[in-house]
């Protein structure tokens, strides 16, 4: 005989809401699709890469095997394959600045004991090269940090330093594209690290994300909380209502004014999680979308012609299966039978 739960969500599928756990679920209208290649070569699988786009046309970029940068052609609908990056480099969320990629706060190595990268690395996708930019200061090397371009400078945020043993960081810095300096900015209230950060009108918000912890069972220790920084007033708060499934390796994105945390994985479940909630700006309170066809961790999320996409990842928490396929969100496809 079902639950009052499963009433619970029962009803919630006819009334557009579902109360559970003390949050406010709207469901909302939207589909996931696989987007299929017309040509046969999908890109090498991988984890903890960058997506990004640039006039019309995606980027896979790293990942822990040193692989290949692959393009996706929105016009033909074909992915090629680029060029090797000088190193392995993961575990980074990357920025678009003039029609390059920026690569700050990555790592290098192998698990469970992976390094900062010392540098900033630059791909530029015309001429699909590689070369490196400014030195990052030794005391400010990590991971698996929360990087956002705003006003001419780039935001990295939490992270941790010793792979993923320990050492993990609250920090917040500002790096000037045009000058090349480095300015140490206020705390974060808590340390996090696997997560992605995004900016809304002046604010940087970050969910997701955990405090990994090898030694001790390293997919248990995620973030609830949901930290936010004021541009303006350079203070930090913390929202009332937590992120309402914590997990980590997610990708984060603004789309239709909402904060949309996608993917991840935790110790609640051995399969990535396929879950998409989305944090209202305006109001604070959380919904619940339609869940990824493919689980999936260690992604990316980009936006083109109002779509979601996401590429790659692992289906299960940890490093394997690793995948190839991408797939994209809209709002405006009914929800299926």
């Amino acid at each position: 005989m079902p639950n009052m739960k499963s009433y619970l969500i029962i009803l919630g599928l006819f009334v557009g809401t579902l109360v559970l756990g003390g949050y406010l679920f709207e469901i909302k209208p939207g589909t996931w699709e696989f987007i299929i290649p017309l040509n046969t070569n999908h890109p090498e699988a991988r984890h903890d890469a960058g997506f990004v786009c640039i006039d019309d046309t995606f980027y896979l970029l790293g990942g822990r095997e040193g692989q290949v940068v692959s393009f996706f052609n929105t016009q033909t609908q074909r992915w090629t394959d680029g060029s090797t990056p000088p190193t392995a480099i993961h575990h980074f969320q990357p920025v678009v600045y003039n029609d390059e990629v920026y690569i700050l706060g990555a790592m290098t190595g192998d698990y469970p004991s992976e390094t900062p990268l010392p540098c900033i690395y630059i791909y530029n996708p015309k001429a699909d090269t590689w070369r490196t930019g400014d030195t990052i200061p030794e005391s400010r090397r990590r991971g698996a940090v929360g990087t956002v371009l705003y006003q001419g400078a780039i935001y990295l945020v939490g992270g941790i330093r010793d792979g993923h043993r320990g050492d993990h960081k609250n920090w917040l810095d500002r790096y000037d594209l045009e000058t090349g300096t480095w300015e140490v900015l206020p705390d974060a209230p808590r340390p996090r690290d696997h997560f992605a950060a995004v900016v809304a009108d002046d604010q940087l918000y970050l969910a997701g994300g955990r405090l990994s912890k090898s030694e001790e069972g390293i997919f248990n220790f995620t973030i609830p909380e949901v930290d936010v920084y004021d541009f303006n007033t350079r203070q930090w708060t913390t929202l009332e209502h937590n992120l309402p499934t914590p997990r980590a390796g997610t990708a984060a994105i603004l789309y239709h004014g909402e904060l949309l945390i996608i993917g991840g994985e935790s110790g609640a479940q051995e399969s990535a999680h396929h879950d998409v909630e989305a944090l209202d700006l305006d109001s604070y309170t959380w919904k619940r979308y339609s869940g990824m066809r493919e689980g999936r961790h260690g992604i990316c999320a980009i936006l083109w012609n109002d779509k979601v996409y996401v590429a790659s990842g692992c289906t299960r928490r940890g490093g394997a299966p690793e995948v190839p396929t991408m797939e994209a969100f809209s709002l405006d496809i009914p929800l299926e039978e």
